[in-house]
């Protein structure tokens, strides 16, 4: 069964232009304007590597992230706190499920509300990921 394609709405491509989703046969593709010629990229390809970047972030923030999870459900004892930062340390195991379920459409339009955006090239490659609130690692 294919999977959903996770961030549609949320890409553009590097001279910002909208990325939109059609389908080849029963495959979601993220289509991008190759000076004319639209590029069809299975979306399984890029959102594994947006997915990706995510769970690159999230390494080494663990113990954080887990703590302000546990506080945000009401569940802020340790047993909580102890199974949010395995599901943390693990989330690579949970991509096939979400790439099936997808992300629900009025989270996708939150996130865009946000600023979220993703920045791909013609060939599918993740330039970016812009994420609000992001303190640059330069900084």
């Amino acid at each position: 069964m294919p999977h959903k394609p996770l961030f549609a709405g949320l890409m553009v491509d590097e001279y910002d232009n909208a990325i939109e989703v059609a389908y080849v046969g029963h495959e979601p593709c993220y289509v991008v304007d190759d000076a004319g010629f639209k590029r069809h990229i299975p979306s399984h390809e890029v959102d594994l590597q947006v997915l990706e970047h995510m769970r690159s972030m999230m390494q080494g923030h663990e113990d954080i992230i887990s703590e302000q999870a546990a506080k945000m459900l009401g569940q802020e004892d340790i047993f909580s706190r102890a199974i949010l930062k395995e599901q943390i340390e693990n989330i690579d195991q949970q991509f096939e499920q979400v790439l099936e379920t997808g992300i629900p459409e009025d989270a996708r339009a939150y996130m865009g509300m946000m600023g979220f955006r993703i920045i791909i090239n013609f060939h599918g490659e993740v330039l970016e990921v812009k994420q609000p609130g992001m303190i640059d690692p330069n900084e």
